[in-house]
């Protein structure tokens, strides 16, 4: 099956190329490179074997949508493609609803009008805001988002709630935890531009003399070590969750399918506890401060999966140190980019 990947150069459509191909499906990448690099493809070919297609342009763009599908003749999607950075999306508001919302809705509607109907779509657990309780469990209340990202995920769940009830659509949404690491042959991994805005590709550029001291927002906060909760997942055990969750779309016989998945370890890890375990596995002394707190930060938050575990098999792999393990030969690789 010929299954299209929306960002299939970001992050974490790149591992999901890989998971993928390795599970015997045959992934197109549309990607315009707007936050992603062309290098990956070389990344990915080395990975493979092979050169996975890719064709380069913006998802919002309709007629060059719909001629893919039909060329390529797809059987399923994958959409990675949205803008990510939440302090970003405060600022640029109009460019968030935009890209993300806009380039969904087009896809849709290229789907629609080629009788495409397996989706897999890219979601978050910022939808639940500050849960009531953790772990978190799918049916917990989505709670208003603290930024114009979290809303256009919220939104886009909504969206395709809505749609996947009246038209003949299968659609799984993914609620991301927080993905770290790189792929372990250290080809492909996370590519921040500019200062990194998440917690790992900070802590290993700090680590290789890259970045000034990494700052931990708060550590009063009521946890065991007083800095904030999350549940951290390797980003190759989240690639293989999407090659479930399209399995498990294909599987589906009703022709109105919604759904939502919890991916995360099922673990909460402390701030301050990934930084001593990167420092553990690494030898690295890491330079930190203690700021204060972060206007916005959920205190605490991780993943209940018994239901990815139950309804798609899948469950994580990989360890928190793997996961370390990983971004930091990634990092050595990338040297001083």
């Amino acid at each position: 099956m010929n299954i299209l990947v929306t960002g299939g150069a970001g992050f974490i459509g790149s591992h999901t190329v890989v998971a993928l191909a390795n599970a015997g499906f045959n992934p197109i990448i549309v990607d315009d490179f707007s936050n992603s690099e062309p290098t990956v493809l070389a990344g990915l070919k080395n990975i493979l074997g092979y050169e996975v297609p890719c064709h380069i342009f913006d998802c919002n763009n309709y007629p060059g949508m719909l001629q893919i599908l039909r060329d390529e003749k797809i059987s399923g999607v994958i959409h990675f493609a949205a803008f990510k950075a939440v302090g970003e999306s405060m600022q640029e508001p109009l460019a968030y609803y935009r890209n993300n919302l806009g380039s969904l809705l087009t896809l849709l509607d290229a789907m629609l009008a080629e009788g495409i109907s397996n989706f897999i779509f890219s979601s978050s657990c910022t939808v639940y805001g500050e849960p009531d309780t953790s772990p978190v469990t799918e049916k917990a209340p989505v709670k208003p988002a603290t930024s114009v990202y979290g809303q256009t995920k919220q939104m886009g769940e909504e969206i395709l709630r809505n749609v996947a009830a009246a038209k003949p659509l299968k659609i799984v949404a993914l609620r991301y935890f927080n993905p770290i690491g790189a792929h372990p042959s250290a080809l492909i991994g996370e590519l921040p531009r500019g200062v990194p805005s998440n917690l790992v590709p900070f802590v290993t550029q700090a680590a290789a003399g890259l970045r000034d001291a990494l700052t931990i927002f708060g550590d009063d906060y009521p946890t065991s070590d007083g800095t904030c909760v999350r549940d951290y997942i390797h980003v190759m055990d989240l690639a293989e969750a999407h090659v479930a969750a399209l399995r498990h779309s294909i599987k589906i016989v009703e022709s109105n399918f919604f759904d939502t998945f919890n991916l995360g370890s099922g673990k909460g890890n402390t701030v301050l506890e990934l930084v001593r375990t990167f420092e553990k596995i690494s030898g690295h002394p890491l330079p930190y401060h203690i700021g204060a707190r972060r206007k916005g930060d959920v205190i605490a938050v991780w993943a209940d999966v018994q239901k990815s575990y139950d309804l798609l098999g899948w469950h994580t792999k990989r360890s928190l140190e793997e996961a370390l393990e990983d971004a930091w030969r990634w990092q050595q690789r990338l040297g001083d980019r």
